[in-house]
């Protein structure tokens, strides 16, 4: 494939690099692609998404914030550290939650609906990672309400509606 002036090198900073493979990502939703610096022969790895309108996020206390994936993803990656959950694991999570998000076609969302999508995600994949954002995102008050919503958890393990 021909060089490309336009990507960087994120090694050597050469402005010549050349695409090596090109995929479809994400149901075609974002567009993978691995790079060759022909100056350093240091491969590395691109994602090009099309650009789409601002999703704002309303806050608790009413200020609006633009939607931030990296936000979103840092939280999940705190409540899923030191858990067997690899990180492409979160990645999709947080394109399934942005995807749900923009299928709203709405321009405003309010924080608790992101909040329940993220524990929905979380409760089917791990229940110490679902715990520990919920202890966050629901600001448990005391001991009474944490014991509630973990009895909810094991109840629907139980049940078999979780895994």
């Amino acid at each position: 494939m021909a060089p490309s002036p336009r990507m960087k090198c994120p090694f050597c900073s050469s402005r010549e690099t050349k695409v090596v493979d090109k995929r479809d990502a994400d149901d075609g939703a974002q567009t993978r692609r691995r790079r060759e610096c022909p100056s350093c022969l240091q491969r590395f790895t691109t994602y090009e998404r099309a650009e789409t309108h601002s999703l704002m996020i309303v806050k608790k206390d009413g200020r609006r914030q633009e939607f931030d994936r990296a936000k979103l993803r840092g939280s999940i990656q705190k409540a899923c550290a030191k858990r067997p959950i690899s990180s492409q694991t979160i990645e999709r999570m947080v394109d399934q939650i942005e995807a749900e998000l923009r299928r709203r076609d709405v321009l405003e969302v309010s924080s608790a609906v992101v909040g329940d999508l993220v524990m929905e995600k979380l409760r089917a994949l791990d229940h110490v990672a679902y715990i520990r954002f919920a202890s966050v995102y629901r600001a448990f008050a005391d001991l009474s309400s944490f014991e509630r919503e973990l009895a909810k958890l094991l109840n629907k393990t139980e049940t078999g509606s979780a895994t």
